[in-house]
């Protein structure tokens, strides 16, 4: 079992939206509310800063605003930030049930290490697949592929969960089972062709 991390396994939208709302005041700009930013959550610094600033990549400001977007992250990373409701048992259900579990993420390396440490996650975790462990983001495949490699697994032996869009089609390319998360930032879930939606994540033991 595969799990994105942001939306998925752990709600951080308030963590990453205090970060956005620093960049805010920096501007003399008042805070945005966390239920205007949420939905924007799983986009990180990319998805959070063209929500709150009006800044997409291409624009010249954009690398200097994504990195003080990153430092005020980390300086605050796992203040609120917390695993899901019913996650915990989860985990141990899959646990009990000899089922491996990983984390495949768009996060970099370090800020991912970070919050799985803080979470006391880093010794469950059969494999944890960053951003830049590989050249290419989600909805490239080339992570899952990578975390299949690592846990020594054919594609078609794994499931991914995810939030958003391209974690399903991330999965689909990669040749995995997906199950859209019904508790995440996403929307729209029912036109995503994932295998399954669930809405908390005891469902998944059922459909499994």
């Amino acid at each position: 079992m595969l799990f994105d991390f942001d939306g998925t396994l752990a709600d951080t939208a308030a963590d990453l939206s205090r970060a956005l709302n620093r960049l805010r005041s920096a501007r003399a700009l008042g805070a945005l509310p966390l239920e205007k930013l949420r939905p924007h959550a799983s986009g990180g610094a990319r998805g959070l800063i063209g929500a709150g600033l009006g800044i997409l990549p291409e624009h010249p400001e954009y690398k200097g605003l994504r990195d003080a977007f990153l430092e005020h992250y980390a300086d605050e990373i796992c203040v609120d930030t917390c695993l899901f409701p019913g996650m915990p048992n989860l985990l141990a259900a899959l646990e009990q049930r000899g089922l491996r579990w990983g984390i495949v993420t768009n996060k970099s390396t370090n800020l991912t290490w970070m919050l799985v440490k803080e979470l006391g996650l880093d010794a469950r975790a059969a494999c944890v697949v960053c951003g830049d462990t590989t050249p290419h983001l989600k909805p490239h495949p080339a992570s899952l592929l990578h975390a299949a490699q690592e846990l020594a697994l054919a594609p078609r032996d794994c499931v991914y969960l995810g939030d958003d869009l391209r974690d399903i089609q991330a999965a689909r390319s990669a040749g995995m089972r997906c199950v859209a998360v019904g508790w995440g930032y996403g929307e729209g879930l029912a036109a995503w062709n994932a295998d399954a939606v669930i809405e908390r994540p005891g469902d998944l033991i059922e459909w499994l």
